[in-house]
């Protein structure tokens, strides 16, 4: 497999990762993939990224990032139980594994490969 290769897996398993601590960190990453970056430029902005700790808005905009895979596949039970979550983690109710928990749930019930390789995702 040729560098960028390497590149291209690397983010697909750590995009959802680094979304989750820091949106800045994130762009950084989508605008260099435009170019010709290195995979450890790219693996070092990766885990710059994943030292900030995540705030609630990073947590809530990676969630509904990765609830968009099911949003259409979902039972209507499901869509209540991920506004449920969502509303619960928003009011400091539950931690943020339950989301990813549930997340990671949907994942396998729904065979979403993208997100069952996901780092974000490994339980």
């Amino acid at each position: 497999m040729k560098e960028r290769g390497y590149i291209e897996k690397l983010w697909r398993e750590e995009k959802y990762r680094v979304l989750l601590h820091s949106q800045s960190h994130y762009n950084a990453i989508r605008e260099r993939l435009k170019h010709n970056p290195s995979y450890n430029e790219i693996n070092l902005i990766v885990k710059e990224a994943i030292q900030i700790p995540p705030s609630q808005g990073s947590v809530m905009n990676a969630y509904d990032h990765m609830w968009g895979y099911f949003k259409k596949l979902a039972t209507e039970e499901e869509k209540e139980t991920a506004t449920k979550l969502k509303h619960q983690f928003k009011h400091e109710d539950i931690p943020i594994e339950d989301l990813l928990s549930f997340l990671r749930s949907l994942a396998y019930q729904y065979d979403v490969q993208y997100l069952k390789d996901s780092t974000v995702l490994k339980a």
